[in-house]
């Protein structure tokens, strides 16, 4: 499990945080309180704890579409990548980003969607074409 990153965020509720990460994403979910739960964000721990106040998310223009700014992601093998974008859409979960391949013919070429949690956290998820190009410049 070298490598595998932690982060905490801020939630709205545990019952839609649970519902969206376990039965939208098909992520496994972890210990949990009244306050917070852990969730296998694909081989990562993250941590949902609740609060009262959830500020407004700065955005940044991607793709012509304003995203937000801080937001967390996966990047996935392609056949992963593609299953999970059906099964988001299976849900109804409306994309910011609609499963699309960014970089088309060039260095890091990429398939990326963009969607947001039931808290408007941010969630990216993408494939790489090579993947030794993810750093690519």
């Amino acid at each position: 499990m070298s490598g595998a990153f932690h982060l905490a965020f801020p939630v709205t509720d545990i019952e839609s945080t649970r519902a969206f990460y376990r039965d939208v994403l098909g992520c496994r979910v972890g210990r949990e309180t009244d306050h917070w739960i852990d969730i296998d964000f694909f081989g990562n721990q993250i941590s949902a704890h609740v609060t009262t106040v959830v500020e407004p998310a700065m955005t940044s223009e991607v793709d012509g579409i304003d995203v937000p700014l801080r937001h967390l992601g996966a990047v996935l093998d392609s056949e992963t990548w593609r299953a999970l974008g059906e099964r988001i859409a299976a849900h109804g979960v409306p994309f910011l980003i609609a499963p699309t391949i960014r970089f088309e013919g060039k260095p890091g070429e990429q398939g990326t969607m963009f969607i947001l949690d039931p808290s408007g956290n941010g969630i990216e998820f993408k494939t790489f074409t090579h993947s030794d190009e993810v750093f690519a410049a």
